[in-house]
């Protein structure tokens, strides 16, 4: 089995390094790829290190079974026939296919089989918000279909890259010296603060990445359901937190929707509020779960039901997701193991 990253560099290529490890996945051979800039940077992968190879149009990928790409859409783009054209499989992190028809969209916990449909011999890796959430909602979905969404995400800065990570750490400590936080990474200081502001604005006041969260769950869901988003950037390193009220066609009971979340795939419910026991990002970070608690009927809407959902951006917002896509895959068709 020949497992390529692309985008090793970055903090997303460097949790695929460690969910590939901790999850014990099936790589005998494993190649590194990322800019100029990374070429010659070595890594550790159990017990070898690995060189960097500059990502070019070459035959590196001729004999790759599956390509875990994480260097953004342009990148993807530009590369993704010169990854494919000898049947590698691309499970891409970038935003680049995610709606193309011919592309499937997936998170393994709500529409696997949906990777078998590759057409193109790409599947798109959703958004980080988008995922944390559909998972949340696929159980309440097989009780009773929803049809409204309404959700404010508070999202880590890891979700803006490593870089974005060490920013908010140096203007917490140029604060405490007594110093002006210097800015490069987001549009304002994210230190003590909010940014309701994530990715660019269209044309409906909407943001790209509130859009994505509407677009995204209908493609996932295969579904009809409205979503209206209001991401905000919150200075947390790297867990997203979710507050998420949704409307169904029939009530469901708190009761319902506890035992059926208990009972799901890459769920932990965390619903003890009078032991003020609920999901937080400082317990959640660099965790596989998505958390779920505050689970309670939503007092202006009969059929409503409003919760709080918390799960680590990088791991199963990114990389944890893609090679869940790729075990998947490996169990259906175990003929990916033969090169």
């Amino acid at each position: 089995m020949k497992i390529a990253i692309v985008g090793v560099s970055g903090a997303v290529g460097q949790e695929f390094l460690r969910v590939l490890e901790e999850r014990n996945f099936p790589v005998d051979e494993l190649i590194l790829f990322g800019s100029s800039r990374s070429k010659g940077n070595v890594y550790k992968f159990r017990s070898t290190f690995q060189s960097v190879h500059e990502l070019k149009h070459n035959d590196f990928f001729k004999d790759v079974n599956i390509a875990f790409i994480s260097a953004g859409a342009e990148t993807s783009i530009k590369f993704a026939e010169t990854i494919t054209k000898y049947g590698t499989i691309m499970i891409d992190n970038s935003s680049a296919f995610r709606m193309d028809n011919n592309v499937p969209l997936v998170v393994p916990e709500v529409n696997a089989k949906d990777a078998k449909n590759c057409l193109k011999g790409i599947i798109a890796n959703p958004n980080c918000s988008t995922i944390q959430m559909v998972v949340a909602l696929k159980p309440l979905e097989d009780i009773s279909h929803i049809k409204r969404i309404h959700v404010a995400t508070y999202q880590s800065a890891s979700g803006a890259g490593a870089a974005a990570m060490q920013e908010l750490l140096e203007q917490h400590k140029q604060l405490a010296n007594g110093k002006k936080a210097k800015v490069n990474r987001f549009f304002y200081q994210l230190a003590y603060n909010l940014i309701p502001h994530i990715d660019i604005f269209t044309d409906n006041g909407y943001t790209k990445e509130e859009m994505k969260m509407h677009d995204e769950t209908r493609k996932i869901m295969h579904s009809d359901v409205n979503v209206s988003a209001m991401c905000v950037r919150v200075p947390i390193l790297r867990a997203h937190s979710e507050a998420i009220w949704i409307e169904t066609e029939r009530p469901i009971l708190v009761e319902e929707a506890l035992n059926a979340l208990k009972k799901a795939e890459g769920i932990v419910v965390q619903d003890e509020p009078e032991n003020k026991k609920y999901p937080m990002p400082l317990f959640a970070s660099d965790t596989d779960s998505i958390y779920i608690g505050r689970i309670r009927k939503d007092i202006s809407n009969p059929n409503g039901l409003s919760f709080w959902c918390v799960g680590d951006q990088i791991k199963k917002g990114a990389a944890l997701n893609a090679v869940q896509i790729a075990e998947y895959l490996i169990k259906e068709n175990p003929s990916l193991m033969l090169n």
